[in-house]
């Protein structure tokens, strides 16, 4: 079964473009020039119940667009949207009651009110029963760790406590659906691991389906099986995040810590004739190997490395998700006439 279902949805807006120059800013005063801009463009995709699915791309990719149309805050331009089987802009207040949303910098709490009393209001809001209430709020207000923070003003909690009691609010009416849009932007370690391992608990106890998008990587590898990638507003990858592992992560990264500055061009004069693209690492002194799967070619790239610079320290491990997508991005190669396609489950 299909919670959502997404045929060529298209969201375009109108853009005003001044002119230059005083006689410019005149004319604009009676005439004004407009440019349409295209934020998703014609996109296809599904999500079954109970798939916990990452939305992916870079800042103004269309990630959020898409969402807001989903649950119905936007209107498309064109196309075809169904989320639990509804049309989320003509069945609004039936609609409403069927999903969980939370915007990582929005808040759906009352800002001088004591979080339960915002609870409260929601639960009228969605006509939850008090026993349905304590039910499945005891259970979500002690997994999250909430319970101390119930009887405090929503402005005294710190980012991460007020991230939580979010969650539970969007939860309060127990929605088969939940949007996540950046849900732990700014959060610290800890507090992620809590949420991380909060939705996944949903998830299994209540096939709650989840469209999570996000900045953070480490969110949808601990989360979702399933990738979809935005650019320029269109998709260009659907599929298994094992499957772009795969396909595009092969080689290893190899971490050199040198004991004193070593330049680029020295790295490319030892590794010359090698499969070897160097990048400089975030710390001093630290380079980072991107090395091919050819026999031999890891441990050749090591020794002459080590037979001719002192190093600190030096690390071999996988490339990274994260890399792989930035790569994507950086190079190029996310288009759909080139190396990715688009792969449905």
């Amino acid at each position: 079964m299909n919670v959502i279902e997404v045929e060529n949805l298209r969201k375009e807006f109108k853009s005003y473009s001044s002119r230059s120059g005083l006689k410019g800013a005149f004319r604009d005063l009676f005439t004004r020039n407009y440019k349409t801009i295209r934020a998703v463009n014609d996109i296809s995709f599904s999500v079954k119940q109970g798939e916990m699915v990452g939305y992916i791309g870079e800042n103004g990719a269309g990630k959020s667009t898409t969402i807001k149309m989903l649950t119905g805050i936007l209107t498309p331009t064109s196309g075809k949207v169904l989320v639990n089987g509804m049309n989320p802009h003509k069945e609004r207040e039936k609609f409403v009651r069927t999903i969980g949303v939370v915007f990582g910098q929005r808040s759906q709490l009352w800002w001088d009110i004591a979080v339960q009393e915002s609870f409260r209001l929601l639960k009228k809001v969605y006509q939850v029963s008090d026993k349905d209430y304590r039910e499945h709020m005891d259970h979500v207000i002690e997994t999250l760790d909430i319970g101390p923070l119930l009887d405090k003003p929503v402005r005294k909690l710190s980012l991460g406590q007020r991230m939580r009691c979010e969650l539970a609010a969007a939860l309060i009416h127990n929605p088969p659906l939940l949007f996540l849009d950046e849900p732990t932007i700014g959060l610290d370690v800890l507090v992620k691991l809590k949420i991380r391992q909060f939705l996944k608990e949903m998830n299994e106890k209540y096939k709650t389906t989840i469209l999570l998008t996000t900045h953070d990587i480490s969110d949808i590898e601990a989360l979702c099986e399933r990738v979809i990638m935005l650019d320029e507003g269109q998709i260009i990858y659907d599929g298994s995040l094992s499957h772009l592992r795969k396909q595009w992560g092969e080689g290893k990264q190899i971490e050199f810590q040198f004991s004193e500055e070593v330049s680029e061009s020295r790295l490319h004069e030892l590794t010359k004739g090698l499969s070897v693209e160097w990048v400089k690492g975030e710390r001093g002194n630290v380079w980072i190997a991107h090395v091919s799967t050819k026999e031999n070619e890891l441990s050749e790239v090591i020794s002459r490395v080590v037979s001719h610079e002192k190093l600190i320290d030096l690390r071999i491990q996988e490339i990274s998700t994260e890399e792989i997508i930035r790569n994507i991005y950086e190079k190029g190669d996310a288009t759909k006439e080139n190396k990715l396609g688009v792969h449905s489950l």
